[in-house]
């Protein structure tokens, strides 16, 4: 079953690589390279913008890849600065090891981010932002846990998640359970939900397809592991110093808004949040014009304080 899966994933990269010229997530790529994590998992990145600008690096979440990042990607205010993404263990064009310990430990993920931010100040001056969405989130918090906040400028979230804890995080457990159950069709049909739950507006059809067919592509031991990944946001959250802004949709179906900005109060009470009253799970691409400009602002007001 997992060796059919391994072929349907293939061939859905395959289709994913053809959508991308033929749809409105079309995704602009200036050079792309490989950097190498702390457990020897490689990772592809991306970048586009202006290589003399304020680095960006968005990380995206469960079942995403650089793709989810296309609104900001393909911004031409966004890409005066220089745009950076990467594909997370287990999705896009990274590797994808098969061992549970590599998803189940947290310090790996945020490993994997320090590597990305390790070649980025090899050729800037300027420390990056760091924008998360979803399970990014815990991924910077991971890389906070570890490595401090003294290399970068300042962290934004969206839909961020805090902890995968009861509270925080909506219950769908059969959605979850059909992830990682390996009966292909079961499989795949809780992927398609998962996808749909990530919106309150949902994409157009070529844009679903694009998102299924690239979670298509994820690590099954991935989505089967990630529920238990350890975050230790004490460590992480607990002692950011940098400016830090959360943004949540209203009506997001994965996260809990309200329970995730206490959460993240009684750890920092520095964070500023903003709520927009229209998206789901996704502000960044259901409001993406609002997005992209409180990612400016949140630029603008970041530099004016370091």
């Amino acid at each position: 079953m997992i060796k059919i899966a391994r072929k349907l994933a293939l061939s859905s990269l395959l289709y994913s690589f053809f959508l991308m010229f033929f749809t409105p997530l079309a995704f602009a790529s200036d050079q792309n390279y490989k950097v190498v994590s702390a457990d020897g998992v490689s990772l592809a990145v991306q970048e586009s913008g202006a290589p003399e600008g304020i680095p960006i690096i968005f990380v995206h979440g469960l079942l995403g890849s650089h793709l989810s990042w296309s609104s900001q990607i393909n911004d031409p205010q966004l890409a005066k600065n220089r745009l950076i993404t990467f594909d997370l263990r287990g999705h896009g064009l990274s590797d994808q090891p098969e061992a549970i310990e590599s998803y189940q430990n947290g310090r790996l993920w945020g490993d994997d981010l320090a590597a990305v931010i390790e070649s980025v100040k090899t050729t800037s001056p300027q420390k990056p932002i760091l924008v998360g969405w979803s399970l990014g989130g815990s991924v910077i918090s991971s890389y906070l846990a570890t490595y401090g906040d003294s290399h970068i400028a300042g962290v934004m979230y969206v839909g961020g998640v805090i902890e995968l804890a009861a509270g925080q995080i909506t219950p769908h457990p059969k959605t979850y359970s059909g992830m990682a159950d390996e009966d292909l069709k079961t499989h795949l049909e809780a992927e398609r939900h998962f996808i749909r739950l990530c919106f309150n507006t949902q994409p157009d059809t070529e844009t679903f397809e694009l998102l299924l067919a690239n979670a298509a592509t994820a690590s099954f031991n991935m989505q089967k592991t990630v529920p238990s990944m350890n975050v230790d946001v004490v460590n992480g959250l607990g002692k950011l110093t940098k400016p830090f802004l959360l943004i949540y949709g209203a009506h997001d179906a994965l996260v809990n808004p309200n329970a995730s900005l206490k959460r993240v109060k009684e750890l920092n009470s520095t964070s500023q949040s903003k709520i927009y009253e229209n998206s789901g799970h996704s502000p960044f691409f259901e409001e993406s014009t609002r997005f992209n400009n409180d990612i400016i602002n949140f630029i603008n007001n970041t530099m004016n304080k370091n």
